[in-house]
């Protein structure tokens, strides 16, 4: 009788403990097959470009950084073939079952990566790495996006190609004739004092040539290198004219040269006023230097205004519009669109200023390019050229589509 009333007991306490132990739940709990909402993504803080989109692509969330960097292209970027057949493989890709004793990084689904270039407005290289989302009903088919630019990379390497192969050819020019004007000096015409000041007036002049020259490539190279960045400051235009005038005001003391002014009130630009005032000064440069016609006075018009009509000429309606016009020898049609090539020239100059390094548009129209502005050029012999700049005004905000 007392072994019953022990193993009875025994029984008990075994049942107790048992119920004591702590539930193992065999499914998982409801909240976790409910989708989880965009704004419990904790995206922001990352720092990098982070974008996560939908099981269709479509654009869910984008963090501050991306949308900075990338603004309005974002869409543009995401909707690249690369970039969807990137997305594609990110949604087919399995998860890893989980191993004993993993740490959890290894059971996420893989990085499915992509480069690529975008062409426009500007040529831009981006590198994409894309992975879906571990979660629930609703969470896995989330894609997280982050995407870093390489633009600035690529840009170096290529200019440092097209830079071995510009000056090799434009500097030896300058380099031919120091070489050949120093040997005649060594010869018997530097014992001749008229003709050795004669020679050494021309070395002087071939070598502010090579020095602008190679400044002109070193100023190109610095601008192509941060073309694909966006300027974030805001200048007056009222301002950025101030100071192109004190750069250029020493060229128009000179009798026959005249600069008029036509600039309205409270523009404003998203731009880099640097950047900004050289585009201005090699577009004033140009016409001191072609414009000018033997005996005639050349006047030049300075003129800021507003785009209040729609005009096919410009990506966007409104926005300002920069114009440097003169009233000098103009040019042919055919040059026109050649205008912005590297090293092109349309002849002589008529300021005896010297000739000229072929630079000057081709550095407006890659400072253009990064501020998306346009540059249009009209002209015609003995009827002067206008140049116009237009530039999106300020008040225009970048916005990125999102899909909630």
């Amino acid at each position: 009788m007392v072994l019953v009333c022990v193993a009875l007991a025994g029984w008990v306490l075994a049942v107790w403990l048992l119920l004591r132990q702590p539930r193992v739940p065999t499914s998982p709990p409801d909240d976790y097959l409910t989708p989880v909402s965009p704004a419990d993504l904790p995206v922001d803080p990352l720092p990098a470009c982070a974008v996560v989109l939908d099981g269709l692509g479509a654009i869910v969330q984008v963090n501050e950084e991306a949308a900075s960097q990338f603004g309005e292209t974002v869409g543009a970027i995401l909707r690249h073939p690369a970039a969807r057949a990137a997305l594609s493989a990110a949604l087919r890709a399995p998860a890893p079952l989980p191993s004993v004793g993993s740490s959890g990084r290894g059971d996420l689904p893989p990085v499915c990566s992509t480069t690529f270039t975008l062409d426009v407005p500007v040529p831009r290289t981006l590198h994409l790495m894309l992975r879906r989302l571990p979660g629930g009903k609703g969470q896995d088919r989330r894609v997280l996006v982050v995407l870093t630019d390489r633009s600035e990379a690529q840009a170096a390497d290529r200019m440092r190609m097209d830079f071995v192969a510009h000056a090799s050819h434009e500097l030896r020019t300058p380099l031919a004739s120091l070489s050949g004007f120093i040997d005649a000096l060594r010869g018997a015409a530097g014992e001749n004092p008229v003709m050795r000041q004669q020679f050494l007036d021309i070395m002087s002049q071939q070598s502010e040539r090579l020095k602008r020259l190679i400044d002109r490539l070193l100023y190109l190279s610095r601008v192509q290198a941060h073309e694909h960045q966006r300027p974030r400051d805001v200048v007056d235009v009222a301002d950025l004219m101030a100071v192109v005038l004190g750069e250029v005001a020493p060229r128009f003391e000179q009798e026959g040269r005249t600069l008029k002014l036509e600039i309205e009130d409270d523009l404003l630009v998203r731009a880099d006023e640097d950047e900004m005032v050289q585009v201005l000064l090699n577009l004033i440069e140009n016409a001191l230097r072609y414009g000018a016609r033997s005996g005639d006075p050349l006047t030049i018009t300075l003129s800021a205004k507003r785009a209040v009509t729609p005009d096919d000429r410009w990506p966007a309606d409104g926005g300002i519009i920069l114009g440097i016009e003169d009233n000098g020898c103009g040019m042919e049609a055919h040059h026109l669109p050649r205008l912005t090539e590297r090293f092109y020239r349309v002849g002589a100059p008529t300021d005896g200023a010297g000739q000229g390094t072929g630079l000057g548009l081709s550095i407006v129209r890659h400072i253009l390019d990064r501020h998306g502005g346009r540059l249009r050029i009209a002209s015609a012999p003995g009827k002067g050229t206008t140049c116009l700049v237009w530039l999106p005004a300020a008040s225009a905000t970048l916005a990125v589509s999102v899909v909630e």
